[in-house]
């Protein structure tokens, strides 16, 4: 297997034509290895459009889920973000490429050492990893610039959206299967929030919120 040449394949054939033009999100996708975060089983496969399973059964988010949430979040260099469901560590990877510092949360302790593996082989030294249910937020180091869920919610719980910053940006997919929206939610003042739609999908949900059995992939 070629693994640039998939990789390349992965970008021009998959991401750009889900609408994901900003550069430098294309460029981190091209230069952190996606194929090192995923189970070596699987690694000929790492850059399919599909999500992929990763352990205990959750699923990594597909590539292009993955870049419209960086292309929607526009991470600063000084952000904060608040990743929801660390998962593989590879979308993590990504937006500890862009802001100052990543805190991590998952409730699954192996994924989360599988991932905590997978982030120091790279070398990416800006991520906290804790253990934990950030579903309904995380109080901890709030405000936080950018928050990326990574598993779908019914809903959007307020006290999530009060770990935003002013400003802040939230990608998060809200519904239940088959009809499932991706939305950007900003931080206006401190008690309004805009939520604008971005594009259907289906996103797996939460584990936190696994007592669903409704989800169909």
């Amino acid at each position: 297997m070629n693994i640039e040449q998939a990789r390349f394949n992965m970008i021009e054939q998959q991401v750009r034509p889900w609408d994901v033009l900003d550069q430098q999100v294309l460029d981190q996708i091209a230069r952190i290895p996606r194929e090192e975060f995923v189970p070596k089983a699987l690694r000929s496969v790492a850059f399919s459009d599909t999500a992929l399973p990763i352990g205990n059964g959750q699923l990594m988010m597909e590539p292009k889920q993955e870049a419209r949430l960086l292309q929607a979040l526009a991470l600063q260099p000084g952000d904060k973000v608040l990743e929801i469901g660390t998962g593989s560590g590879y979308l993590t990877a990504l937006l500890a490429s862009q802001a100052a510092r990543v805190i991590s949360v998952e409730i699954d302790d192996e994924l989360l050492a599988q991932a905590r593996e997978h982030l120091a082989a790279q070398g990416i030294a800006n991520v906290e990893l804790l253990e934990g249910n950030a579903a309904r937020g995380w109080d901890a180091e709030q405000p936080y610039d950018a928050i990326a869920v990574t598993g779908s919610l019914p809903s959007i719980p307020t006290s999530l959206k009060e770990n935003m910053q002013i400003g802040g940006r939230m990608f998060v997919v809200v519904g239940r299967a088959p009809m499932m929206q991706a939305m950007l939610v900003t931080r206006l003042n401190i008690k309004e929030w805009q939520e604008l739609p971005l594009f259907e999908t289906l996103l797996a949900p939460l584990q936190s919120d696994a007592g669903r059995t409704d989800f169909v992939f």
